[in-house]
C-alpha cells in the first residue's frame, strides 16, 4: 500500500470521476460561489458614493440613482447606507447557500467513497491486512477519505472561483486606471513562483505526518485489541511510552508542517505588502494630478485588497491541497491494490457442491519464498471425512485456506467436483464451506445475530433449532436477554466453550456440504469438548469434512487421514480407516 508520488492532474481527473455522480450539485455549488464575484465588486462602491457624492460634489452615478430623484448629498448618503444593508444581506444569503450546498456534497461523496474503499478492503486478500495490518486501512477509510473528497468542493471550485473574482477585480480595476492595475498585479508571477516552490514540500511533509498518525493509531488499535495479555503481561507501562513515542513523532513532523507554512505565509504576505505600497503610492501620485479622484483612490484600494484576497485564497489552498491530494494518494494506492484471488472471466455458477475434493501436485509459498506446501496430493470422496496432522507450521492451516480460496495454489489444480475451483464464482464458492476455528470469532451484536451471521435471513425458529443442534440452547436461554443478549466485543461476555457452541451453531444454520473443522476443541475444558464432540458428530453427518487436530483421538471417526510435514504429505503415523501420503 506505499504511496508513491503522483501528478496533480492525475489526482483531480480521478476525483472528478468519483463526483460525477453529484455533477448538477456541484455545478449550483460553483454557480453559488460565482455570485460572490459581483458582490465583491459591489462591496467598495458604497464607500466611493459616501465620499464623492455625500460628502463631495460628484454626482451620483445614474444606475444606482432612483428614478426621478434629483442628484444631492442627502440622497446619495441614502444610497450609500441602502446599498451597504443589501450587500452585506446578500453577502450573508450567499455564503450560507454555499455552506450548505457544499456540506450535503462533502458529505455525500465521503459516505460513497468510504463505502466503495471498505468494500474493495474486505476483497482484499488477507495478505496484505497481514502484512500491513488493518489500522493503515482503517486510518485511510476513516480519515483520509473525507480530506480526499473535500479537494473538489473546499479547494478546486473555490480555487476557480476565486481565479474568476481574480479576473473580474482585475478588469474594474484597469477600467478605472490600467497602471494602478498592472502594478497590482505585477506581483503575481513571483506569488506564483513561491506556491510552485513549497507545493512539492508540503506533499512530502504531509505524507510523512500522515504515516506516522496511522502508525499511532495502529498502536492504540493493537493494544486495545490485545488489553487482555497487556494486562496479564503488567505492560501497560510500556505500551504508553510506545504510543508516547510514535505520537511524539507525528506531532514533531505536524510542527515541521506548521514552520513550513508560516514561513510560506509570511513570504506571500510581504509580496502582497510591497504591491499594496506601490499602488498606494502610484495612487496618490495620480490624486495629485488630478488622474483620480479621492473617492476613485478609495475605490481602487478596496478592489485591491479583494484583489489580492483571490490570491490569498489561491494561496492558502496550496497547504491545505498538498494535504487533500497526499490522502487522495493513499486513498487510490488503497483502492489500486488488487486481490491476489480474482474470479475468472465467466466463471461457472454453482449450486450445492456433492463435496468431492481433489488437490492434486499442489505447491504454495509465502513473500519471500517461505515454501508451506509442495507437491501435495490427495483424494476425498463426497461424504468422506478426513482428519489432517501434523506438527505446528506443517502447512495445515495453509491447505485450509487454499481450498477456500484466501490464496491460490502456485502449482497444481484443486478440484471440487471434478472442476477446478477458479472455475466457479467466488461467492458460490465459499457459499459450500462451513467453518468451525479454534478462536471462534463473534461479532459485538446479539446471540441471535451472531448465529445468523451464516444466513441472515434466517427465521427465529431455525436459529433455534441450530442453536439446540449444536448444544447451545440451554446455555442461550439462561443469558440474561436469551438470544437477544449482546456477546460483546469479539463476544469476550462468553466464556471460550460458549463461543465455540455459537459458532457450531452458526455451521449447522449454514447447512454447508462441506465443513471445515481447524483444531475445534483444543480451547475447551474436556466437559465442554464432550459437548462440543457430541455437535460436531451430528455437523459431520453426510458432510465432507476436513477436520485438523492435535489431538489423535478426534481422528476415531474420520475415513481418512492425512499427515503433513513441511508442507509435504507424509507416511501416516497410525491410519485410520485409510492413509493419505503423497
Amino acid at each position: 500500500m506505499t504511496s508513491r508520488l503522483s501528478p496533480d492532474w492525475a489526482l483531480l481527473r480521478r476525483l472528478l470521476g468519483e463526483a460525477r455522480p453529484y455533477l448538477p450539485h456541484i455545478i449550483g455549488l460553483f454557480a453559488i460561489g460565482l455570485l460572490a464575484t459581483p458582490l465583491a465588486l459591489l462591496s467598495p462602491l458604497p464607500l466611493k458614493i459616501a465620499v464623492d457624492s455625500a460628502i463631495g460634489s460628484h454626482p451620483i452615478p445614474r444606475a444606482l440613482r432612483p428614478p426621478g430623484v434629483a442628484s444631492s448629498q442627502a440622497v446619495a448618503l441614502a444610497v450609500a447606507v441602502g446599498l451597504l444593508v443589501a450587500t452585506a444581506l446578500l453577502k450573508q444569503l450567499q455564503e450560507v447557500g454555499s455552506r450548505v450546498l457544499r456540506a450535503y456534497v462533502l458529505e455525500r461523496l465521503t459516505l460513497d467513497l468510504r463505502a466503495r474503499l471498505f468494500r474493495h478492503a474486505q476483497r482484499l486478500s488477507l495478505s496484505p491486512h497481514d502484512r500491513q495490518g488493518t489500522s493503515d486501512s482503517v486510518y485511510r477509510i476513516q480519515n483520509d477519505v473525507p480530506a480526499a473528497q473535500s479537494i473538489v468542493v473546499e479547494s478546486l471550485f473555490p480555487s476557480v472561483a476565486a481565479a474568476v473574482t481574480l479576473a473580474g477585480m482585475l478588469i474594474v480595476t484597469a477600467r478605472l486606471d490600467w497602471q494602478l492595475a498592472l502594478a497590482g498585479l505585477a506581483i503575481s508571477p513571483l506569488v506564483y513562483l513561491v506556491n510552485q516552490s513549497y507545493r512539492r514540500r508540503f506533499r512530502a511533509r504531509w505524507r510523512e505526518a500522515k504515516d506516522l498518525e496511522s502508525a499511532a493509531q495502529s498502536v492504540v488499535q493493537e493494544v486495545l485489541g490485545a488489553l487482555r495479555v497487556v494486562k496479564v503481561f503488567g505492560q501497560e507501562h510500556r505500551e504508553h511510552l510506545r504510543f508516547l513515542r510514535r505520537s511524539s513523532q507525528g506531532m514533531s513532523a505536524r510542527l515541521r508542517l506548521n514552520a513550513l507554512e508560516g514561513g510560506f505565509g509570511i513570504l506571500v504576505s510581504m509580496l502582497m505588502a510591497v504591491g499594496t505600497a506601490l499602488v498606494l503610492f502610484l495612487g496618490i501620485r495620480h490624486v495629485q494630478t488630478g488622474v483620480l479622484t479621492l473617492g476613485e483612490l478609495l475605490l481602487v484600494m478596496g478592489y485591491l485588497a479583494q484583489l489580492y484576497e483571490p490570491l490569498k485564497t489561491l494561496s492558502r489552498k496550496v497547504t491545505g491541497m498538498q494535504s487533500r491530494l497526499t490522502s487522495a494518494e493513499r486513498v487510490f494506492a488503497l483502492l489500486d491494490n488488487a486481490p491476489d484471488v480474482v474470479e475468472r472471466p465467466h466463471a461457472r455458477p454453482l449450486g450445492r457442491a456433492r463435496g468431492q475434493i481433489v488437490f492434486e501436485r499442489v505447491s504454495f509459498s509465502y513473500p519471500g519464498d517461505r515454501l508451506a506446501l509442495r507437491d501435495v496430493s490427495f483424494e476425498i470422496p463426497a461424504g468422506a471425512r478426513l482428519g489432517i496432522v501434523g506438527p505446528t507450521g506443517a502447512g495445515k492451516t495453509t491447505l485450509l485456506g487454499l481450498l477456500l480460496r484466501f490464496s491460490d495454489a502456485a502449482s497444481g489444480r484443486i478440484l471440487l467436483d471434478g472442476v477446478d475451483i477458479r472455475d466457479y464464482r467466488l461467492d458460490d464458492l465459499r457459499r459450500q464451506y462451513a467453518t468451525v476455528l479454534q478462536d471462534p470469532v463473534l461479532f459485538s451484536t446479539s446471540v441471535a445475530e451472531n448465529i445468523a451471521y451464516a444466513r441472515p435471513e434466517a427465521a427465529r425458529h431455525e436459529i433455534e433449532e441450530a442453536a439446540k443442534a449444536a448444544g447451545a440452547h440451554d446455555f442461550i436461554v439462561r443469558l440474561p436477554q436469551g438470544y437477544d443478549t449482546p456477546v460483546g466485543e469479539r463476544g469476550m461476555s462468553l466464556s471460550g466453550g460458549e463461543r465455540q457452541r455459537i459458532s457450531l451453531a452458526r455451521a449447522f444454520l449454514k447447512d454447508a456440504p462441506i465443513l471445515i473443522l481447524d483444531e475445534p476443541t483444543s480451547a475447551v475444558d474436556l466437559r465442554t469438548e464432550a459437548l462440543i464432540l457430541q455437535a460436531l458428530g451430528r455437523l459431520m453427518h453426510g458432510r465432507t469434512t476436513l477436520l485438523v487436530t492435535h489431538r489423535l483421538g478426534l481422528l476415531d471417526d474420520c475415513d481418512l487421514r492425512l499427515e503433513l510435514d513441511h508442507g509435504q504429505s507424509a507416511a501416516a503415523a497410525r491410519p485410520a480407516r485409510d492413509s493419505l501420503t503423497g
